[in-house]
């Protein structure tokens, strides 16, 4: 990654969320014009609305946003209509460079509604004709509690074994800025956490840690959120860009969400 000193005008859609609120602050903290554009503060991509006045002088644009519903319909839609509006108003913009978080392992998990809505997120940006990176990153660290209540049954967590390499929000958030101000790779990247651990194990670590009562049962037929997955499902190609935060360690600070 060639990363440019110039201080520029980034602009981050879904900069109140999780991974763009940490986006923004690292982008200030180097000196550029991070704009933190959602819902909340007059930008929405869905409507339209504020887009325009957004994106007025920006040189890239990050997306970071996420469908507020996981349902096929509702999350397909999400995605094919912000990425039109956004794309949109980019090219009327001069935007010069569009980076998109998205999930590694989408194109092996179609049959996921919410998987089907991210490469028909990635084929718009693609078609759009902007210069872009399309970052697939890993599950994050801070989701590893949902990813155990949707395969809770009373007091049992029944997983997979499938292999992943998880990450933290922090990582993901510090990765995002240096893609921002680096040249457009025009094509995918891949970001994962320092090391593998398969699923079963990695919930397991969390329940331990944070004192919950729940068991975990292994179940080699166990779906991720419904969709049957092995060790390829969830895990990068080779030659990833890796986060530095191990599970482990995540585990123990203080200050972690969890």
């Amino acid at each position: 990654m060639n990363a440019t000193k110039e201080k520029m005008k980034i602009v981050v859609i879904g900069g109140s969320g999780l991974i763009g609120s940490k986006l923004v602050t690292n982008l200030r903290n180097l000196g550029h014009e991070a704009v933190a554009a959602s819902p909340s503060s007059g930008v929405n991509t869905l409507t339209g609305e504020g887009l325009a006045g957004a994106l007025e002088g920006a040189r890239v644009v990050v997306d970071v946003a996420n469908s507020p519903s996981f349902e096929d319909r509702a999350v397909l839609e999400f995605f094919e209509t912000s990425g039109r509006n956004l794309l949109a108003a980019e090219a009327k913009a001069g935007v010069r460079h569009h980076v998109a978080l998205s999930v590694v392992g989408t194109d092996r998990l179609l049959a996921s509604g919410y998987f089907r809505a991210k490469m028909a997120q990635e084929k718009l940006i693609e078609a759009s004709g902007i210069p872009c990176t399309i970052v697939r990153a890993t599950q994050f660290f801070e989701f590893v509690a949902g990813i155990a209540q949707a395969a809770t049954a009373g007091q049992t967590v029944t997983l997979s074994p499938a292999l992943m390499q998880p990450i933290s929000a922090d990582d993901v958030a510090a990765a995002m800025g240096d893609f921002a101000v680096a040249a457009p790779a025009n094509g995918m990247v891949e970001l994962a956490g320092p090391e593998p651990i398969r699923m079963d194990a990695l919930v397991r670590q969390f329940l331990t840690a944070t004192g919950d009562p729940r068991t975990v049962t292994t179940d080699e037929q166990a779906g991720y959120f419904g969709t049957p997955v092995n060790d390829r499902s969830l895990t990068p190609g080779p030659n990833p860009y890796l986060g530095s935060t191990r599970f482990s360690d995540w585990l123990r600070r203080p200050t972690t969400q969890i």
